[in-house]
């Protein structure tokens, strides 16, 4: 892909516009964002709603400390963010699967180029509703239960040994980076799902489905899962090697196979990072990745991710 990797942002912005990563020489009281610098203007944030936590969360902890700083994120979905990217209508496009060449190159023509950041990691979690008691689901069962064209009413059809509870499905569609990860590594084709499931762009909503009926299933990234653990069962999944639960340990190590993800900002060029308080952002985001990841209830960069990204900006081992 031609879009600007972070390790390419040295050579392309100077120093002084982005402001990253310099210690002050003496104490300062005025707002930063590690710079020391006090930084002030408006943030546009969109896309994801798998990646809206963490960066609700950045926001929130970025404007504690930048209260000259707005910050704007929305959850519209991938899909959304990327145009709005294209468009130039937003400094910053959360992902929760990577941008495709075709989406490069529109925002190429509108004189964009996409600079990748790596902020978290994801396991998309086959959430059920307790009653429902899913231990364990290989992928080929969850591809016979999802893909297109299946009539699966029950998960004993699949596997006599997994509940004969009628089914209800829930999931992302269309315009979700989650919908084209799973439909892709489940199901063998971005897009191969079947008609009859409920999907909703508001994760909140597939939880409630799941919660609501006793054959409730569905997926999502684990953060909405970790928010609402008490209220749903999750299914351990097996690709081959045995059932792997999704933790923050499984998909960190990516034992979470083929679930586990990264998940993506992706900022307007280096148009976009020429403004203080967006360059002053990302610097924070990834100075503080664990404790905002933390908040977010989301699994942070692992250390190859963030230590690049880091070694890419100038900022140094945290």
């Amino acid at each position: 892909m031609s879009y600007l990797k972070l390790n390419s942002l040295l050579a392309v912005v100077s120093a002084g516009a982005l402001a990253l990563g310099v210690a002050a020489c003496g104490e300062s009281t005025e707002p930063t964002g590690g710079s020391g610098e006090a930084v002030s203007g408006d943030i546009t944030i969109e896309g994801s709603s798998t990646v809206f936590p963490f960066a609700q969360a950045a926001a929130e902890a970025f404007q504690g400390e930048n209260g000259e700083v707005n910050i704007t994120v929305g959850d519209a979905g991938s899909t959304a963010g990327f145009e709005a990217l294209c468009a130039g209508e937003t400094d910053i496009a959360d992902a929760s699967s990577q941008i495709d060449e075709e989406t490069v190159k529109t925002c190429e023509e509108a004189g964009i180029e996409p600079i990748e950041l790596t902020i978290a990691n994801d396991g998309i979690s086959i959430i059920t509703n307790p009653e429902l008691a899913v231990e364990c689901i290989t992928t080929e069962e969850l591809a016979e239960v999802w893909e297109k064209g299946s009539s699966v009413a029950n998960l004993a059809e699949v596997n006599p040994d997994l509940p004969d509870t009628e089914l209800a499905l829930y999931g992302p569609g269309d315009e979700s980076g989650t919908w084209e990860y799973f439909t892709e590594t489940i199901n063998g084709e971005e897009g191969n799902i079947r008609d009859d499931y409920s999907p909703s762009a508001d994760d909140n909503v597939i939880v409630q489905g799941v919660e609501g009926e006793a054959g409730g299933m569905g997926f999502l990234g684990f953060s909405y899962y970790e928010q609402n653990a008490d209220a749903l069962g999750i299914a351990a999944v097996d690709s081959g090697d045995g059932c792997v639960t999704p933790s923050s340990e499984t998909i960190q190590s990516g034992e979470y196979a083929p679930l586990a993800r990264p998940l993506f900002m992706y900022v307007a060029g280096t148009e976009a990072l020429a403004k203080p308080q967006v360059a002053a952002f990302v610097d924070y985001v990834l100075a503080n990745n664990t404790e905002i990841a933390e908040t977010a209830l989301v699994v942070p960069a692992n250390e190859e991710q963030i230590s690049g990204d880091e070694e890419a900006i100038g900022a140094g081992a945290k």
